[in-house]
């Protein structure tokens, strides 16, 4: 089902309707403020793994979309001072960050050595959602290998039936990937390049590192 959250009427009953679909353990399609994601409840595996089948291809671990700066502290044992420097400077926003989950968290996003990549989105409908649903596994809503989807309407060509709730907000305005930054060495080091320049994270935290093709 999709719907159409630039209508008032149609975003109460699109949102309320993901949230119950993810607590179903069911999966969502929903805007983010890089592209359109495909969405699943972080801690039910069986959904987790739903998602990674909807995609196809080679699977890798999906990262983790959060509502809020405080459900990291939930997620997260222990949070290095630049983990905090730089979410207080770039959430909600593009910027993802790799740090080691706490060993007591009851999920299985696949191999991931105990890390995890986690991001708070700047987006309205998805920061709705994710803060009714907790921390949802997300991947761009996309089968592996094709374009990622820049509408709601755009995934569901890709990903049909294997999705309950699509939630359309529009083209994106932005499609530029998030930042992603490791936090789990000795010192910060940038993974991607993306909507968050470089420059700008260093102004954040000076000694950060650009890793390889960076």
């Amino acid at each position: 089902m999709l719907y159409d959250c630039r209508s008032p009427a149609d975003r109460d009953r699109g949102i309320a309707a993901a949230i119950e679909a993810v607590k179903n353990g069911e999966l969502v399609v929903l805007p983010t403020d890089t592209v359109y994601g495909i969405g699943a409840d972080a801690f039910t595996p069986y959904a987790v793994k739903a998602l990674l089948d909807a995609k196809g291809g080679r699977h890798v671990p999906p990262p983790v979309l959060i509502g809020s700066r405080h459900t990291l502290d939930g997620l997260v044992y222990s949070l290095p001072q630049a983990a905090r420097d730089l979410v207080e400077a770039f959430w909600p926003g593009a910027l993802t960050i790799v740090v080691e989950h706490s060993p007591s968290l009851r999920w299985d996003l696949g191999d991931t050595s105990g890390t995890v990549a986690v991001r708070m989105p700047l987006h309205p409908v998805a920061l709705e959602v994710l803060r009714e649903t907790g921390p949802m596994a997300v991947a761009s809503a996309n089968k592996t290998g094709q374009p990622a989807a820049l509408t709601a309407e755009a995934a569901r060509d890709q990903l049909a039936y294997s999705v309950r709730a699509y939630l359309e907000a529009g083209p994106c305005p932005d499609p530029v990937p998030s930042t992603i930054v490791d936090l789990t060495g000795d010192a910060p080091r940038v993974l991607r390049q993306g909507a968050v320049a470089l420059e700008k994270l260093r102004d954040v935290v000076p000694d950060i590192l650009a890793g390889q093709g960076v």
